[in-house]
């Protein structure tokens, strides 16, 4: 697949070869001057198929999608990548919110792909995909969306966001959030928050756990979560979902794990009467992490809904 760049005065590219696992040939991109990490899989077979763009959860990395690029790259040629602040991309300094990571989607897109995609989002990257989506629709051929987050708006009424604002005030200052960063850079919280959110315990192991751990030691990074935190405080940190999904033209699915105890299954039975190109699929013994707990199952549906649509 031919990398293209774009003009000089958006981004720049530098390619770090890495070897070739299940989660692809990593590289490194700078973008506005930030170093970003991706990777990509080369379809298995010659195809006319859309490519696939996977976007990660909060907190996450590329990492998350080690059950699910290979086998997606039976038929589709795949990329991932690591948004600012998180994963190997660099812990920069900014104002974080979810159209930055929107923009960010959209200029790798132009960079490496430039060809309409299959773009694929969980939780916090399901928003970005969406954002981008709308901001950038020739860019996408489908969505699928795992599990959808709602917009702090969406959750708060007005008189409720400002109370909520003055308490969240204070849970949010530099004296607080440095001892929260110290305790989420020990093996020991990290393992028991992955057991608290997976509902296969047995999947929570010793290199699930290094995945969340590693990018917490990066130069920055302490800064990097303290705006992280502050970001998601903030009414402005994302659009609604309620005003985006009736945007969409593009067919869109919506997977959602059954037993997710993060994001309850009641919020995705209500998407479909946003937008009547939109299907949900529930699956019963996964929870907020469907890609990896129910992976089989969730590249399956990937791949049929793509063939149908």
């Amino acid at each position: 697949m031919p990398e293209t760049h774009p003009p000089k005065s958006a981004t720049s590219a530098q390619a770090t070869p890495s070897h070739p696992t299940r989660l692809g040939s990593q590289r490194d991109w700078i973008w506005r001057g930030w170093r970003v990490r991706y990777t990509f899989v080369r379809s298995a077979a010659p195809t006319h198929k859309p490519p696939v763009l996977f976007v990660h959860g909060f907190g996450s990395s590329l990492a998350q999608w080690q059950e699910n690029l290979q086998p997606l790259s039976q038929s589709h040629a795949v990329y991932a990548i690591d948004l600012v602040g998180f994963g190997a991309s660099e812990k920069a300094d900014t104002s974080y919110k979810v159209e930055l990571w929107a923009d960010q989607v959209y200029d790798f897109w132009r960079t490496f792909i430039g060809q309409p995609i299959v773009l694929l989002g969980h939780s916090l990257g399901a928003l970005v995909a969406l954002t981008a989506a709308v901001a950038y629709p020739e860019m996408v051929k489908n969505l699928a969306l795992l599990t959808l987050p709602a917009a702090r708006q969406e959750l708060l009424s007005g008189s409720l966001q400002a109370w909520m604002g003055k308490i969240e005030s204070l849970f949010t200052t530099s004296l607080i959030i440095r001892p929260l960063f110290g305790l989420v850079r020990r093996p020991g919280i990290i393992r028991s928050i992955l057991k608290a959110v997976y509902v296969n315990p047995d999947r929570v192991t010793d290199e699930l756990i290094t995945t969340f751990l590693t990018p917490g030691f990066d130069r920055g990074a302490s800064k990097a979560f303290y705006r992280l935190s502050k970001a998601r405080t903030q009414l402005d940190f994302s659009l609604k979902t309620e005003d985006l999904l009736p945007q969409v033209t593009v067919p869109i699915l919506v997977m959602w794990g059954e037993r997710d105890r993060v994001i309850p299954i009641d919020r995705g039975r209500k998407l479909p009467d946003l937008n009547p190109r939109l299907r949900l699929v529930e699956l019963p013994e996964a929870g907020h992490c469907l890609y990896d707990e129910a992976a089989d199952c969730m590249n399956a549906e990937v791949l049929a809904w793509l063939g149908e649509a």
